[in-house]
């Protein structure tokens, strides 16, 4: 049989199976740089994004000694006073520090409209404020619009007098801690409770366990210890304008009105008669730490941005190289 020579169509081209892994590495290799940019990009938009959060955190922080025209310096305290509450100490203390050290501040306000709350949060409050007024020499009252009961009113009796409207509510001073008791529906059920503690009194707040009277006589000596500190520093704040008497410091609350009769208060004014008329600068400025929405997402995302920003950084070193 003849043979017939093959025609070049017929043979494969030379290393095609070398171009072909060349196209695939290189394809690859544009794909990764491609993901590497979009990866960057986004950091830096994270970036971007935590510059203008920090700015607009900056930007409503309350003035501190730069204002020197006369005014009454303003401090909100609203809802409720803890540690994690607008209300906190380190808020309040804060905002209190900045206003009386301001050369302009002629005298200092605190608008309450406060429940109560944590008596720590409002003892050091208090502390602060006694504190403040013997380094500055500055004078502070406090001004309430509708609610300063318990750790409020604690923290409205350290100023210098209180200020109410005749509706306002007004008092609580007392002490309280609550919670539930589940044992004897749990008997009924038929649910039983294990709780294991090193110390005989460990778990004795559980309110799925049972409390001997000797439990209950200890919180109550601490309760009673905590409320005769409350009516010491009313004492203290008050003197001899308050009318004592057993129910005064029952933990009763009183209107605006009846409260200025017991000496719990002492007048009928609203936050603009304060400032005109009392500490006589009538241009009132906002001295309140507030955490704004900048300052909470920087707080929620603030690590993740972190972490973004680290990889980016890790990123700039590998591209420069």
């Amino acid at each position: 049989m003849q043979d017939f020579p093959s025609t070049d169509k017929e043979k494969p081209s030379a290393g095609w199976e070398r171009e072909t892994i060349e196209k695939l590495v290189f394809a690859t290799l544009a794909e990764q740089r491609a993901a590497r940019r979009w990866r960057i990009f986004f950091r830096l938009l994270w970036l971007g994004l935590l510059a203008a959060l920090i700015g607009l955190v900056y930007r409503d922080v309350a003035p501190t000694g730069a204002a020197t025209k006369p005014h009454t310096a303003l401090i909100e305290v609203r809802g409720t006073i803890a540690a994690d509450a607008e209300a906190s100490a380190q808020t309040i203390v804060a905002s209190l520090r900045s206003a009386f050290e301001d050369p302009g501040a002629q005298g200092v306000v605190l608008l309450i409209n406060s429940p109560g709350g944590s008596p720590v949060q409002a003892g050091i409050i208090a502390d602060e404020i006694h504190r403040l007024k013997a380094l500055h020499d500055k004078p502070i009252h406090a001004v309430v619009e509708e609610t300063c009961a318990s750790a409020a009113y604690y923290i409205a009796s350290a100023a210098d007098n209180i200020y109410v409207d005749k509706a306002s509510i007004v008092g609580s001073i007392g002490v309280m801690m609550n919670g539930f008791g589940f044992t004897e529906l749990m008997d009924k059920i038929g649910v039983e409770r294990r709780l294991m503690t090193a110390g005989e009194n460990k778990g004795f707040m559980d309110p799925f366990s049972p409390q001997t009277e000797a439990q209950m006589r200890h919180v109550q000596e601490m309760l009673d210890d905590i409320h005769q500190q409350f009516i010491e520093v009313v004492r203290r704040g008050r003197g001899e304008r308050l009318q004592e008497s057993p129910e005064i410091f029952s933990g009763l609350v009183w209107s605006g009105q009846r409260a200025v009769t017991l000496g719990l208060a002492d007048d009928l004014a609203s936050l603009e008669q304060v400032a005109r008329d009392v500490i006589q600068a009538e241009e009132i400025i906002d001295y309140t730490q507030r955490e704004n929405v900048a300052q909470r997402l920087a707080r929620r995302f603030g690590a993740g941005v972190g972490e973004s920003a680290l990889h980016t950084l890790r990123d700039w070193g590998w591209v420069l190289r």
